[in-house]
């Protein structure tokens, strides 16, 4: 049901601003006089359609989706048709850009476009992966299967942003004052030492020049650093979302040290958990791994997983191509390979994907202790270069 934004005067003369639903703004208009108001203005409250990914900042973040997605789910499965459960939907949603939203969805459902269509107008708050998902599950007949699987994949999500947050934040915030405290020492205490270092009329050493002229630099073209970090980070975003730099990246991610590990470890149980997950409520092999290569963010990975699909549908079995590429661990490829054989793929792939989501949970956990050594030695090789420049000449001035 559409949405009105209204503005008009009551009884008392005092203006009404408000939003009212209704079937159309004839009836719209029928109901803001059957509350006693004098209309001075009505129209129908639209959302705005702008291409980009779900983000903490946008008007409708990842609870309100997950929730949202939930919610849908649950009247699917009751077998209540699906413009009536976004119109129910509609109504209990709290988020105001969501029941805008809603309620567009719902109108174009009921002229006859399916709910994945319905869903790509609004990209904004409905990402690819979410509306592909939507689309394979409308395929498929096992719309609430996909929708839940949804659900708890946005909330897996959130719960690992927030995870990493927590364990981030201790040494963002040392590496921050650190850099701030270094900073300080180049362009308030560099500067004075170099006058008393300049009148010994001496040849400094090399660790010292490259202080001074550290400092010299912060103090001249600080402007600079500001210009050079936004711009940096314009072009490296720019550079991954090209094809040769995307793969380049996710295979640098793969690689990486630390992070690597955690990067695949969260992809295998995120491809295990939801293909368990669909292959028990009866979604076919290949429809389920078409849904689950959307939900696998690293290029690589995903590749893989078409192979596998590829060999699965020429009969042979889905842990070839996952152990030729390289990506995935041997002992989850070894227990497909185990639940393939006995026939009980579904609880292999459970088994497996509590196993490693386990493991995600522990590494993250133990980030923020195995990165703070790493950074006190890196801030502390820092500083010793600093003293050591600032000593060599002193030194040469005992001498003297």
């Amino acid at each position: 049901m559409p949405i009105y934004n209204y503005k008009g005067l009551d009884k008392s003369g005092k203006e009404v601003k408000n939003t009212i639903n209704a079937e159309s703004i004839v009836s719209a208009k029928q109901k803001v006089r059957a509350l006693n108001i004098m209309l001075i203005d009505i129209k129908e409250k639209k959302s705005k359609n702008t291409k980009s990914s779900i983000s903490f900042g946008s008007k409708v973040n990842i609870e309100d989706l997950s929730l949202m997605t939930r919610q849908l789910a649950t009247l699917v499965k009751a077998k209540i048709q699906i413009v009536e459960a976004l119109g129910a939907l509609q109504d209990q949603v709290e988020n105001d850009h969501l029941k805008v939203i809603l309620s567009e969805v719902k109108q174009d459902v009921n002229q006859g476009s399916s709910l994945a269509l319905s869903l790509g107008k609004h990209p904004k708050v409905f990402t690819d992966v979410y509306i592909n998902m939507v689309e394979a599950g409308e395929a498929s007949g096992n719309l609430e299967v996909v929708l839940l699987r949804l659900a708890e994949f946005t909330e897996a999500q959130m719960k690992l942003k927030r995870k990493i947050k927590s364990a981030m934040m201790y040494p963002v915030i040392m590496m921050c004052m650190g850099t701030a405290l270094i900073g300080l020492i180049f362009v308030f205490i560099i500067p004075k030492l170099a006058k008393t270092f300049e009148s010994m009329k001496k040849e400094l050493p090399i660790p010292t020049k490259i202080s001074i002229g550290i400092s010299e630099f912060l103090q001249n073209y600080w402007f600079m650093i500001l210009i050079a970090v936004p711009l940096a980070f314009y072009l490296f975003k720019k550079y991954i979302s090209s094809n040769k730099g995307q793969r380049n990246w996710h295979k640098f991610t793969l690689k990486a040290p630390i992070f690597g590990e955690i990067v695949q470890l969260v992809n295998v149980s995120r491809f295990c958990s939801t293909l368990a997950t669909l292959l028990n409520s009866g979604v076919p092999i290949l429809t389920a791994m078409s849904i689950v290569k959307n939900l696998i963010v690293n290029v690589h990975m995903k590749e893989t997983i078409d192979k596998a699909k590829e060999a699965v549908s020429e009969g042979l079995s889905i842990t070839g191509p996952l152990k030729e590429s390289g990506h995935y661990p041997v002992m989850m490829t070894h227990m497909v390979a185990l639940g393939e054989k006995s026939g009980e793929l579904e609880e292999m792939l459970g088994i497996v994907a509590d196993n490693y989501e386990d493991i995600v949970n522990s590494k993250i956990d133990g980030l923020s202790s195995l990165l703070e050594p790493i950074m006190i030695v890196g801030l502390g090789l820092v500083v010793a270069f600093i003293v050591f420049s600032v000593i060599m000449p002193m030194m040469e001035m005992t001498k003297i």
